[in-house]
């Protein structure tokens, strides 16, 4: 197409210099116009196709959330961004599984972790990473007030054992009786899992599933994938970009977008994006927000290219 369309452009170029008929040269410069705008757009495809791709962009994600300040309010935000991500998954066919989760009694969480599954799931999500704000009146607010809360929300690639190979000898496992709400005891066996990373001291525990051994598995997984992460994050401050990246870093202090129910708006401070369709992001209809992080990336990395 690239070069038909410049093979055309010459021949209109030609028709319009061999032409004395004003009629047909006005035709021919309006089809010149109209190919070189055509050719402009070809151009940008393909710059934007040479543009060095995100080995991770096809990788499986794991999404952590965690409720920030705001006490019960942030956790029942933490729940709504999970149920966000949840329906945004179900709407482009991936799977979901939660791999550990920290409930309240009202229905939030202090804290969910869950994989999600799905072609191209971390190139469509991975710009989700940071601080999200929410401005509403709680339910159990008598007095009409808008109350400000906050839930952050990290995400990780997903490694594979051959990304990140882990000798036993660098954990140390300990197994424990899971508990619920207040203490209690969920079931009377070990079956909680707390895994400890001796090199990074890093620590994941699992016990949402009865069988220890899957909690075992769940809690390697993400284990992994903050193993892999923690690597990434080294590497990108040896290397350390010397722009940073407008979309952002997926810095989980970062602030990067706030919820306002009371009047219906989302804005995504990163790229002064507002939308006045809340209640519709809320139910998964996330493409308004991401479809334009993803083009505000891709220009600033077309821009940085042809510094």
């Amino acid at each position: 197409d690239y070069r038909k369309a410049h093979q055309e452009l010459d021949d209109a170029k030609e028709m319009l210099n061999q032409n004395n008929d004003i009629e047909m040269a006005e035709l021919a410069k309006e089809e010149v116009q109209r190919l070189e705008e055509l050719i402009a757009q070809y151009e940008d495809q393909l710059r934007v196709l040479l543009l060095p791709k995100d080995p991770n962009d096809e990788k499986d994600v794991i999404v952590e959330i965690r409720a920030g300040t705001g006490g019960e309010e942030a956790a029942l935000f933490a729940g709504d961004l999970f149920r966000m991500y949840s329906r945004y998954a179900e709407l482009k066919n991936w799977r979901v599984e939660i791999m550990s989760s920290n409930d309240t009694e009202l229905g939030g969480f202090k804290e969910v972790i869950f994989a999600v599954e799905g072609r191209g799931a971390y190139s469509k999500l991975k710009f989700e990473g940071g601080v999200h704000r929410v401005q509403r009146i709680p339910s159990t607010e008598s007095g009409g007030r808008i109350h400000t809360s906050a839930a952050t929300v990290a995400v990780l690639p997903e490694a594979e054992e051959v990304d990140i190979q882990i000798a036993p000898n660098d954990l140390r496992i300990d197994v424990y009786h899971a508990s619920g709400h207040g203490g209690q005891s969920v079931n009377t066996t070990d079956s909680a899992v707390r895994i400890t990373h001796l090199p990074t001291g890093l620590v994941v525990t699992c016990q949402d599933e009865k069988s220890q051994l899957k909690n075992k598995d769940k809690a390697l997984k993400i284990l992994r994938a903050r193993i892999l992460a923690q690597k990434q994050e080294e590497q990108d401050a040896e290397t350390m970009q010397t722009r940073r990246s407008m979309v952002g870093s997926g810095d989980r202090s970062e602030r990067i977008r706030t919820y306002n129910f009371p009047q219906n708006r989302l804005t995504d401070h990163r790229i002064n994006l507002t939308l006045y369709q809340l209640d519709r992001i809320m139910e998964g209809d996330l493409n308004e927000v991401i479809d334009p992080l993803l083009a505000a990336d891709q220009a600033e990395r077309l821009g940085s290219a042809e510094l």
